[in-house]
């Protein structure tokens, strides 16, 4: 027989593997010194070393390796193991191609609001806005409330979504508790539902500012861009837009000093 030492060598397993198999039951000595608790293996045990190590190549669990190693002798009688690996995996690469894709949303997100910082002047800017195709939820309420909108047109757009959330407001003025609002988000294709319009929204001329910090400051800026729009005479078009370039993050709630806001009115 072999010292475990030994047989590690043999099987290209390590000691402490074959320790853990032992504990689970799926590979045991062929003999343990009750004295010094030393373990040893005969040299049949070499061939379920091997079955063990290519059946956890292909993503077996300890307790399916179990269950073959008692009860079957050939790749014939474990068919419906297979397959069912099969199907398991296969189910696991739909979870990592979708965690995948959600990871690139994440990184994408991410790079352009770091661009969009690293290049703003935090002025008043005039600059023309395309025509986008766009889904929105007009709600009423706390401005708070448009998280449930969002959330709404994330589970129902999912992968067609093709930029950042932003609020079309229809009010002339702040309301605390009875505002007129669409949370919308910008979609590759779609259609309309009793609750969701899907439809293209008009671009433009337009008079654009970059907000950085906590929404609750978000009127400094308003002062800022209306100010502007005054001297030059304009005359602004309803609904306004809240694009939020960065915000809560999908993983972490990030820090709202950070949060970065364009605010657009275009000019008629």
């Amino acid at each position: 027989m072999f010292s475990i030492g030994e047989f590690s060598k043999i099987t290209g397993l390590t000691v402490k593997t074959l320790r853990f198999y032992h504990e689970q039951g799926v590979l045991e000595p062929s003999y343990v010194d009750e004295q010094t608790g030393y373990r040893y293996y005969a040299e049949s045990k070499i061939e379920t070393a091997r079955v063990i190590t290519q059946l956890r190549k292909l993503d077996f669990t300890l307790a399916d390796i179990s269950g073959i190693l008692g009860n079957y002798e050939d790749e014939a009688d474990i068919l419906d193991y297979l397959k069912q690996q099969k199907q398991r995996i296969s189910e696991k690469m739909r979870e990592y191609r979708a965690i995948s894709g959600f990871l690139d949303q994440i990184i994408i997100k991410e790079r352009e609001a770091r661009e969009a910082m690293n290049n703003a002047t935090y002025e008043v800017e005039e600059k023309s806005v395309d025509s986008i195709l766009i889904a929105g939820i007009r709600m009423r309420g706390k401005y708070s409330d448009c998280a449930s909108g969002f959330g709404t047109l994330g589970r129902k757009f999912n992968r067609h979504i093709c930029g950042e959330p932003f609020l079309l407001h229809y009010d002339t003025e702040f309301k605390e508790d009875d505002a007129d609002f669409e949370a919308c988000m910008p979609i590759r294709k779609g259609a309309s539902t009793d609750n969701i319009s899907v439809r293209e929204l008009t671009g433009g001329r337009c008079v654009s500012l970059l907000h950085k910090g906590p929404y609750d400051d978000l009127g400094d800026s308003y002062g800022k861009i209306l100010r502007y729009v005054k001297e030059k005479g304009y005359e602004i078009e309803v609904p306004t837009r809240e694009i939020y370039l960065k915000g809560p993050g999908m993983i972490l709630k990030g820090n709202p000093k950070q949060y970065l806001t364009e605010i657009q009115m275009l000019i008629k």
